[in-house]
């Protein structure tokens, strides 16, 4: 393992003022997190956190082959930058990039508890490097869909895990709350500085379980919007049919009329109500029983009134003879002086 001592400075110069602005971003008094400077010192923190854990890759601070107690004490805190940077991601609120950020995110967290797990350190089950479902996104599971439901032992497991991580996460900040002024104000000892980054690191690998779950679930939901729009978008290349605007007209009731009207004003084109509407029923728009029904051709307008008047006489001699014979009847059926019981008349 490195120690590169003239780097030593510079890198934790770097790893406290990330952990600096991330804890104030965590813990502002900013009404939103979308603020510009809100968003400005979350830009910063990554900033810093990425060039310090550039710096341990480049000394090599870190190795699967070397022991937990190979690790100075003073070098435990860098265990922390790819949580810390997990953390800070999410802090981004572009919501363009979104998902992008979530998988950045859970990259961050799933690095951290592989590398706290090659150590030996906490005991927790690794969760899969890729979001469930993504590497076989569109392809049925196996068995169905009662096979991807969730078992109910499994779910009580999980509810009685998060108790266990929430009991254990409050009485890890108790102890890292009494501890800390020690430590930063270097009055401790190398054995207290082991265990207040120890305690630190446990802290972080709860929250790092818990992020993950909370990111695979939002995940599941953006991915499910998006496939929903691109469902419901219309087919490439198809669109509304377009009708053609209509060109004005003179309407008339009959072919003599659109000759007159039609004499009159040339510029404009005259079509009867039955060419009008036979046009519309070719383009579609009107069907064939929504036509008027029209007189026959050859009838004036004069011929047609007749007509009319004397089909309503008709239907009135109809209704007055109908009268007629009713009151006939009725005479028959009752003689007179029907009804008359005073003698009156």
């Amino acid at each position: 393992m490195a120690e590169g001592p003239g780097e030593g400075p510079r890198l934790a110069e770097l790893l406290t003022a990330g952990r600096r602005l991330w804890e104030e971003v965590e813990t502002g008094a900013e009404p939103s997190s979308g603020a510009p400077a809100v968003q400005d010192k979350v830009r910063r923190g990554l900033d810093a956190l990425r060039r310090a854990a550039a710096m341990v890759t480049e000394l090599d601070l870190f190795s699967e082959n070397e022991e937990l107690e190979e690790i100075a004490s003073a070098d435990l805190k860098y265990l922390l930058l790819p949580a810390l940077l997990g953390a800070l991601t999410l802090k981004q609120v572009d919501l363009s990039r979104r998902l992008e950020h979530l998988e950045s995110a859970r990259t961050h967290f799933w690095r951290f508890l592989k590398l706290c797990s090659s150590y030996g350190l906490g005991s927790f089950h690794l969760p899969p490097a890729s979001p469930p479902g993504e590497e076989d996104a569109g392809s049925p599971a196996p068995g169905g869909p009662a096979a991807a439901q969730p078992s109910l032992v499994a779910m009580a497991s999980s509810r009685q895990a998060k108790i266990e991580r929430y009991k254990q996460k409050k009485e890890l900040e108790n102890r890292l709350a009494s501890m800390r002024t020690f430590v930063e104000s270097e009055q401790a000892d190398e054995d207290q500085i082991r265990e207040f980054y120890m305690l630190e690191i446990q802290k972080w690998i709860n929250t790092s379980l818990e992020e993950i779950e909370s990111i695979d679930q939002e995940m599941v939901i953006l991915r499910s919007r998006g496939t929903a729009k691109q469902s419901s978008a219309p087919p490439h290349g198809t669109s509304r049919q377009v009708r053609a605007p209509l060109k004005p007209f003179i309407l008339t009731r009959d072919a003599a009329q659109a000759k007159v009207f039609g004499a009159g004003y040339p510029g404009l084109p005259t079509m009867t109500v039955d060419d009008w509407y036979e046009q519309r029923r070719r383009q579609g728009v009107v069907s064939a029983q929504s036509a008027p029904q029209r007189a026959p051709a050859g009838v004036t307008d004069e011929e047609l009134q007749k007509q009319q008047q004397e089909e309503k006489e008709e239907e009135d001699d109809e209704e007055a003879l109908q009268k007629a014979r009713n009151w006939d009847d009725w005479k028959d059926t009752h003689p007179r002086g029907y009804g008359n019981r005073q003698n009156v008349g």
